[in-house]
C-alpha cells in the first residue's frame, strides 16, 4: 500500500498555492492542510484527525516545524518526510509576544481594530501580491483574484497570519527540545534548501543551519540555487521529486 502524505503549509499560505505539486503527484494521496479551518501550529491530534496512519509528512517554513513535531513526538505515525525550505529551531522570535502575553493581546487588539476599518479588505490581496513578488522567483501566483480576496482581504485574516507567526515561535523551541532526544530510528527525509532570488541574501547560513538540522534527522539536503523561499511555486517539481525518492 503506498503512503498517504498531508502537506503542511506555511505563514499564510492558502491550499490553493500547492495545486502545481498536486498535479506532479496527481497518482498518490496528499492532503493539503488548510490552515484557515486547521492552523498547522495546532496540535498534532488536530492536524491527524481523520487520518490513516502512518502518514508521509511534507512541512514548507513553519509547516516544516509542525511536520518535525510530529514526527520526533509521535515516530510510529510518521513514515516519509520532506521539509521544504523549513523554519529551524533558533527562529524563537521574542518571548514578550508569545500566545497569551500582555504583548500579544496588545497586537491582537491592534489587529482587531485595523479589522473594524477594513484594512485588511483594503491592503490584503496588495500585500499578498508583495509577498509572492519577494518570496518567489517566478512570481507565478496560483490564486484566483476571488480566492486571494476571499482569503486575504477577510476581516480575520490579519489575525490567524499573527496567530501563525506568534504560534511558530513556541513551536520552534518545543521541536528543539524534542531535537534533543531524537528517536532512535528516523524516517527517511529529505531537506530541500531555497538559496536562490531573495534567499541569496542570507543563503550561507541559512544552508548551515539546513545542513546542521540535516545531520541530526540523518537526513538528504538538497539545494535549490533556482528557488526562492516559496519552492511550491519556483520548484513544485523538487518538492515532487523528493516524494517520489522516498516511495
Amino acid at each position: 500500500m503506498s503512503t498517504s502524505w498531508v502537506l503542511l503549509p506555511g505563514l499564510a499560505e492558502a491550499p490553493e498555492e500547492f495545486g502545481e505539486v498536486l498535479a506532479l503527484l496527481s497518482g498518490r494521496e496528499l492532503r493539503v492542510i488548510d490552515p484557515w479551518l486547521t492552523p498547522v501550529t495546532a496540535p498534532v491530534s488536530q492536524l491527524r484527525s481523520g487520518m490513516t496512519l502512518p502518514v508521509g509528512l511534507l512541512g514548507h517554513s513553519i509547516g516544516g516545524l509542525a511536520a518535525l513535531r510530529w514526527t520526533l513526538a509521535h515516530p510510529d505515525e510518521v513514515d516519509r518526510l520532506v521539509l521544504i525550505d523549513s523554519s529551524l529551531t533558533s527562529e524563537t522570535g521574542w518571548r514578550w509576544l508569545y500566545p497569551g502575553t500582555r504583548g500579544d493581546r496588545v497586537v491582537r487588539s491592534v489587529l482587531r481594530g485595523l479589522a473594524r476599518i477594513g484594512v485588511p479588505a483594503l491592503l490584503g490581496t496588495a500585500a499578498r501580491r508583495v509577498f509572492i513578488r519577494v518570496g518567489s522567483m517566478r512570481n507565478n501566483d496560483r490564486l484566483s483574484k476571488a480566492t486571494a480576496r476571499s482569503r486575504y482581504a477577510a476581516a480575520g485574516s490579519w489575525l490567524l497570519f499573527w496567530d501563525e507567526l506568534s504560534g511558530s515561535w513556541a513551536l520552534a523551541a518545543e521541536v528543539a527540545r524534542l531535537l534533543e532526544s531524537p528517536p532512535a530510528v528516523m524516517p527517511p527525509t529529505v531537506v530541500l534548501v531555497a538559496t536562490g532570488g531573495s534567499s541569496r541574501f542570507t543563503a550561507n547560513s541559512w544552508l548551515a543551519g539546513q545542513r546542521a538540522l540535516a545531520a541530526k534527522l540523518n537526513a538528504t539536503v538538497e539545494v535549490l540555487p533556482d528557488s526562492a523561499h516559496l519552492v511550491h511555486l519556483d520548484r513544485p517539481d523538487a518538492i515532487a521529486k523528493a516524494v517520489t525518492s522516498l516511495a
